[in-house]
């Protein structure tokens, strides 16, 4: 029971840096908590945020590593040390040609703006990496099973696969959308040696493909993983960290550590009691649209016991949520609020942001407006007929495809909400009738200049981009006044949690003294996130996960990853 690395969890920054020790030659054990390999980042998208990465070029963009430093410095607002931005930003694309390398393949998105177009050095697109499409036959039948499901919202029909282009195809109704439709629809009904084998399909996309790449790679190189296997401590040897304790087939077995211990096994949100201590009230673990049994903290406990630092406690990476009945967890809506004809409002009726903006800044706009007003949780997304005839939102299709008729009868008045008009909607679902009837004006009036005067929605790249490219002026903004009228209910959920243990540029855990835990490192959400309270890009918490797991690992195996652009460092202003 002695290994060189013990990696905890089996999420994309676990797996990395399973994979990258094998490599270096080390002997590694994972232990996962779950039956199910893959974390949270098995029912993601997958997305990568890589500045400067080799894929790039194809679409003639230009990036630096000058550039990507200022903008995730000035997005961190100085709650991450510049040396680990640096770090970051200088050794993701060394990353994203690692994982091409082992089979995890990645295309630029050049389209696919930052999340924050108006700070400097912010890019219109080509930072974001969607995974290629993974074929499950490299896995296998017996593998796949082991491998989490995604969600049903990732899935169209609840049952194919869709990568982050043909969605954005689809979803913004670009030219060629219904072929694109019918292509991936044709495809997997014509599989059909596959699909009397499995329900499941052949071609993974998102975060599916992002894990079953690793998740072949760790079988390839025989890495020993061990699942239904919870972190109980760390063992120590004297300041240094030599192990750890798990439980395995309800006993405690001690694996020891010759060089280090990985925690990558998540954030806290599953665990109410850490959340109702330290993170904005109210708070709920059923908002989040995280595995349920996962993510709860046992490897931020153990570091706490180690005497690691823990920093950003109070922050998530936010995204509004939604309950759809019979779903293990709450579903993350992220570009159906894009679209024109809906807006989000409060018991007042009253719209109190951009619903096109990031989704961390949507979810702490509910928490801002909540505490002035007290009826901002939860806040309800609210459209009209045409929206509801041309557009999927949360577990409904469009109504062209399914109309009201066909809708499940228990979905009304629990998933989605209706009434005839304006009016009868707010008596439905509690809200000021006149609020919601002057924001409804005042929304179609938007539409017709192109121009929202209040929270500027449809005003930058990245709210276009989830735009339908067929409505003008503004492709995010469309007038709420055909009936019947819809709402359904959000909450302020989230994908997991940013704050962690305190680590350096090499991932390594830190006391709150600034000094070094030996033998602990810390990465993804169980570290606390290099990006601050900030959310630069899609991709920010995959990318900076597996980037310090190759970090961590170059660290452990005797080979730092030395810093190359100190420049930057010194010349960096104050925060």
């Amino acid at each position: 029971m002695e290994f060189d690395v013990i990696v905890v969890g089996s999420g994309a920054g676990a797996l990395l840096a399973a994979v990258r020790a094998a490599d270096a030659g080390l002997s590694v054990q994972v232990v996962e908590k779950t039956a199910l390999v893959g974390g949270t980042s098995a029912i993601s998208g997958g997305g990568i945020w890589i500045p400067c990465n080799h894929d790039q070029a194809r679409y003639g963009i230009r990036d630096s590593v000058e550039e990507a430093f200022r903008y995730v410095r000035t997005a961190a607002r100085g709650l991450s040390s510049d040396d680990r931005v640096l770090a970051y930003v200088e050794t993701a694309h060394q990353l994203a040609r690692y994982l091409n390398d082992i089979g995890v393949r990645y295309r630029a998105m050049p389209l696919y703006a930052d999340y924050y177009p108006h700070l400097p050095g912010a890019l219109p697109g080509g930072r974001t990496m969607d995974p290629v499409a993974f074929d499950a036959r490299r896995l296998g039948l017996e593998a796949l099973s082991l491998v989490r499901p995604t969600n049903p919202g990732q899935l169209i029909l609840g049952r194919m696969g869709i990568d982050a282009f043909d969605a954005r195809t689809l979803i913004a109704k670009e030219p060629g959308a219904n072929w694109a439709l019918a292509k991936i629809m044709a495809r997997y009904f014509l599989d059909y040696p596959w699909r009397l084998k499995s329900r499941r399909d052949r071609r993974m996309t998102g975060g599916q493909a992002l894990i079953g790449g690793l998740f072949a790679a760790v079988r390839q190189r025989k890495v020993g993983l061990w699942l239904n296997t919870a972190l109980r401590e760390l063992v120590m040897d004297g300041p240094r960290v030599a192990g750890v304790v798990v439980e395995r087939d309800g006993a405690p077995v001690r694996l020891t550590a010759r060089l280090g211990v990985v925690l990558a096994a998540g954030g806290f949100e599953r665990n109410q009691a850490l959340r109702e201590q330290h993170l904005p009230q109210p708070t709920d673990a059923g908002w989040t649209a995280t595995p349920p049994g996962a993510n709860t903290g046992d490897a931020h406990r153990a570091g706490e016991q180690a005497g690691a630092a823990l920093h950003l406690m109070g922050h998530t990476w936010g995204a509004p949520t939604l309950s759809v009945p019979k779903e293990e967890k709450f579903r993350a809506m992220f570009v159906e609020r894009s679209m024109p004809g809906c807006m989000v409002v409060d018991a007042r009726g009253e719209r109190f942001l951009n619903e096109s903006g990031p989704y961390p800044e949507f979810q702490q706009a509910m928490f801002a407006r909540h505490q002035a007003t007290g009826g901002a949780i939860p806040a309800w997304i609210v459209f009209d007929a045409t929206f509801r005839a041309r557009y999927p939102i949360g577990p409904l299709m469009p109504g062209s495809a399914i109309p009201d008729s066909k809708v499940r009868r228990s979905w009304w008045g629990q998933v989605v909400w209706k009434g005839e008009t304006l009016a009868d909607l707010a008596r439905e679902i509690g809200v000021d009738a006149m609020g919601l009837q002057a924001s409804a004006a005042r929304m179609s009036e938007f539409a017709r200049t192109g121009k929202d005067l209040d929270f500027d929605r449809g005003g930058n790249v990245f709210d276009r981009y989830y735009g339908d490219v067929n409505v003008k002026p503004n492709p995010n903004l469309g007038p709420i006044e055909k009936g019947p009228f819809y709402a359904m209910k959000l909450w302020p959920g989230d994908i997991g949690t940013k704050g962690g243990l305190l680590t350096d540029r090499d991932a390594r855990v830190l006391r709150p003294d600034g000094s070094v835990i030996e033998g602990l490192y810390a990465i993804g959400n169980t570290s606390a996130a290099v990006m601050g309270p900030s959310y630069p890009g899609a991709g920010s918490t995959l990318g900076p996960a597996m980037t310090f797991g190759l970090r961590a690992v170059a660290h452990l195996s005797g080979r730092p990853i030395a810093l190359e652009r100190m420049d930057l460092l010194a010349a960096a202003p104050a925060p």
